[in-house]
């Protein structure tokens, strides 16, 4: 049985990551490294450090000595530590986000991008825009930060997470062609979104379809 290894910054990625292997990959085995002090630095931080990067590395070093045929980044707010580790690991490194920043620039020129986490909302913002440029399309990209989303999470109140991040969402929906949800936290709510005019996307399903993807290619 073939081996993918997530990386994680907090446990609320776990959950709906392997809801999507079961469905997409259901011969793979998935192996979980979490590690929240990640994503805690960073918004200490408010960007992403030296130091986190390095522990990303060892732990998609890890990923590989584990016998990982793939390694999936789970956290946008540390994508870009995961694009600088790629040239030194020998197996493909997948960004959770990647596969949706590519389907947004595809889906209209104003795009909307929803995150309860500051250091994930520009990072989210950079990764779309580069995906534009290498696709030669011009954009607009609308921000919205979900305030107090991720502290009603951390504090075990989904439901107020919900409400507020819903709220953010629809105040967006009317100026723009497309929204991305930034964090995979968020990804629960798309079934209830159904009376929005707009498509909203999220990244679990297509990152996993990415790994998908990646480990036919290496067949």
């Amino acid at each position: 049985m073939r081996t993918v290894v997530v990386v994680h910054t907090g446990p609320a990625t776990v959950q709906p990551i392997k809801q999507q292997f079961q469905q997409i990959l259901p011969d793979v085995r998935v192996v979980n490294i979490m590690d929240d002090s990640l994503l805690n630095d960073v918004i200490a931080a408010g960007h992403l450090t030296e130091a986190v990067t390095g522990r990303i590395f060892s732990y998609m070093q890890l990923g590989q000595q584990m016998g990982a045929v793939a390694l999936l980044n789970a956290c946008s707010s540390v994508g870009e530590a995961a694009s600088a580790v790629r040239a030194a690991i020998s197996i493909p490194i997948i960004k959770i986000d990647d596969a949706m920043a590519e389907l947004a620039v595809a889906s209209g020129p104003r795009i909307g991008v929803v995150a309860t986490v500051r250091t994930t909302l520009e990072p989210t913002v950079r990764l779309i825009k580069a995906k534009a440029a290498a696709a030669g399309r011009s954009i607009e990209v609308m921000e919205a930060l979900a305030e107090g989303g991720f502290q009603a999470l951390l504090d075990g109140k989904p439901e107020v997470h919900d409400d507020i991040v819903k709220r953010t969402i629809q105040s967006l929906a009317d100026k723009v062609d497309v929204i991305v949800l930034a964090q995979v936290s968020m990804a629960r709510l798309i079934p209830s979104l159904t009376d929005l005019r707009v498509p909203v996307l999220s990244s679990p399903q297509s990152g996993v379809e990415a790994v998908r993807d990646a480990l036919a290619s290496r067949h």
